[in-house]
């Protein structure tokens, strides 16, 4: 990563109010760099990749932190497993359920549900939906 891309990562943190750790700046730039949607476990494994530089409990610290001012969501698209995504603009997820893999769905391709028919009493305050289907590589691998 180049200096202006380090420097642009920088100046996001602290514009968001967050002190730059070199744990909170690793966990962001890597998020930023995939469009997987990992897991902690996942994420942690490519921060030691090369050595340990942080514990699992670094790692949730700077998700909480990240997530607290905006920049990094949760995003539930199975039971049990978390998965953080950078990329907090509006979209869905398409999940492959052979082999898991999820990547974003553009948010206009989908029109918006009718909240009206919800019943009387529940008040609609966003939605995100996950499509499910097969990717084509697992469509391929299978032909």
């Amino acid at each position: 990563m180049g200096n202006r891309a380090t420097d642009a990562i920088v100046q996001t943190l602290k514009s968001k109010g967050l002190r730059v750790t070199p744990q909170r700046y690793a966990v962001y730039a890597n998020l930023l760099g995939r469009t997987d949607h990992p897991a902690v476990d996942t994420l942690l494994a490519d921060l030691n990749r090369d050595g340990p530089v942080s514990s699992q409990a670094t790692v949730y610290s700077s998700l909480q932190a990240l997530q607290s001012v905006g920049l990094v969501r949760e995003v539930l698209l199975e039971e049990g497993v978390t998965r953080y995504d950078a990329n907090v603009s509006p979209h869905h997820h398409f999940r492959c359920r052979c082999c898991g893999q999820i990547e974003d769905v553009a948010w206009d391709i989908i029109p918006a549900p009718d909240f009206g028919k919800l019943r009387p009493g529940l008040t609609a305050e966003g939605y995100e939906l996950t499509v499910q289907g097969v990717c084509d590589r697992c469509q391929e691998s299978q032909v």
